[in-house]
């Protein structure tokens, strides 16, 4: 057993007026990771954000603590500051505000005012982006992208703009019902698709998105793999909702491989549009998951790798080949692993694209695989690049769980008015009114 008390020192906001406060990362006697922090103005506050299921010290090892220097000169408030040190490994950019739904959890409350920029301008910030990003994975988002015409020029003008991979974030609404739609974006040169993807049935549709949403789902994938776009399904996964649906999900994408290349799943966090304030026990954290894929899957624990791009308590990736009997053959392992050095943005976005992208040539090969002790060398690196699945998620953070040295690593980054800010505090909401 661990031993409890302080394991981490950190700083965060405080989630009411978000100032920046110190906090503490403290281990329970029940083995549960929290985040206690106090503000002057509006009191204590403590939250989980590791629940014991794995060994956190020893995920996190690679993680280097806040310096004091570090601690003093971040400011909590990206948009006032340049000295953030990690790079840039995917840009987010946001082409319209309007939304075909109204979904109860929206990071960016889609479609709670109207707001299309111009072509001429979003141009100009893809221009900006290149500038400050040099070759980035660029992800079209919203709102809804897809209720723009003209996103097929707009990929095409990234493209040619020196974006090395286009990718759009969407519910897969018009991509299901415009086969046409879908083939412009593809001449266009969109590599990747991220599809909200969060149930195998409707009522996780109703509950979460307020409507219907299986059948459009699957021909949504359908007429991306008619025009060799790549999709990674992204489920949000919310307590008594959906949790129970991490293994129904993964199956589904088996039987669509290679149509879908991988999962990225995303723990709900309280950002923008949520109904009501979050309880503790709603809180379903990032080993939580990992603990809930393992069971409902079968997956080998150790074959769940921690990010080593961004900070290791925002992510797991684990990658997978698909054998002849659709069963799933682990590649990577977290035992084995002793890479030490950190990825460089650069190098974390290819590996994603090439994970996530199709690849006309390899998709003429045979779809399912043979065991990869069946192959010669050359074989296996072919298919490791091309012909697996990958899941992964990502946990984003809130007001609540906000910490300093995660955000430091993130290479995740939103434009906005001529800035690249880290996605969580570009999102960030208080989660109580002052």
């Amino acid at each position: 057993m661990k031993k409890t008390g302080i394991i981490r020192k950190t700083q965060s906001v405080c989630p009411v007026c978000l100032n920046k406060v110190p906090a503490e990362l403290v281990r329970t006697a029940e083995g549960t990771i929290v985040q206690k922090k106090s503000c002057a103005a509006h009191g204590e506050f403590c939250v989980p954000v590791w629940k014991g299921f794995f060994d956190f010290e020893e995920w996190v090892q690679r993680e280097l603590p806040l310096t004091e220097e570090e601690s003093q000169s971040c400011s909590g408030n990206c948009k006032a500051c340049s000295t953030h040190p990690q790079g840039t490994c995917c840009v987010i950019l946001e082409v319209t505000a309007n939304c075909n739904l109204r979904c109860s959890y929206c990071f960016a409350r889609g479609g709670e005012y109207d707001e299309m920029p111009s072509f001429e301008t979003l141009c100009a910030d893809i221009d900006r982006i290149v500038a400050l990003a040099g070759d980035p994975l660029l992800q079209f988002a919203g709102g809804e992208p897809t209720l723009r015409d003209d996103l097929p020029q707009l990929v095409r003008y990234a493209k040619k703009a020196g974006c090395a991979y286009i990718q759009v974030n969407t519910n897969g609404i018009r991509m299901a019902e415009e086969e046409a739609y879908v083939r412009s974006l593809a001449e266009a040169g969109l590599d990747i698709v991220f599809l909200q993807f969060d149930g195998t049935d409707d009522t996780v549709y109703r509950k979460l998105r307020g409507r219907d949403l299986t059948e459009a789902k699957r021909k949504a994938i359908q007429n991306c793999d008619k025009y060799g776009i790549g999709v990674t399904l992204v489920p949000t996964i919310v307590r008594g909702i959906n949790e129970d649906c991490i293994g129904e999900i993964i199956r589904i994408a088996i039987s669509m491989f290679p149509a879908v290349r991988s999962i990225h799943f995303q723990p709900v966090t309280y950002l923008g549009r949520y109904p009501g304030l979050p309880a503790t026990e709603d809180r379903y954290t990032l080993d939580e998951l990992m603990r809930d894929l393992v069971t409902q899957t079968g997956i080998p624990e150790n074959t769940l790798l921690p990010s080593r791009c961004d900070h290791a308590a925002c992510e797991f990736h684990s990658t997978f080949m698909i054998d002849e009997n659709r069963r799933l053959v682990p590649v990577s392992n977290r035992t084995s692993d002793k890479r030490v050095k950190r990825t460089s943005p650069q190098d974390n976005r290819r590996y994603v694209a090439a994970h996530w992208s199709r690849n006309a040539e390899n998709d003429q090969e045979t779809i399912i695989i043979g065991k990869k002790d069946e192959m010669d060398f050359d074989t296996f690196i072919r298919y490791m690049r091309t012909r697996t699945l990958k899941i992964s998620a990502m946990a984003f953070q809130d007001a609540a769980n906000l910490d300093l040295e995660r955000l430091s690593r993130c290479s995740l980054h939103v434009y906005e008015n001529g800035k690249l800010l880290p996605f969580c505090r570009k999102y960030l909401s208080p989660l109580v009114d002052d």
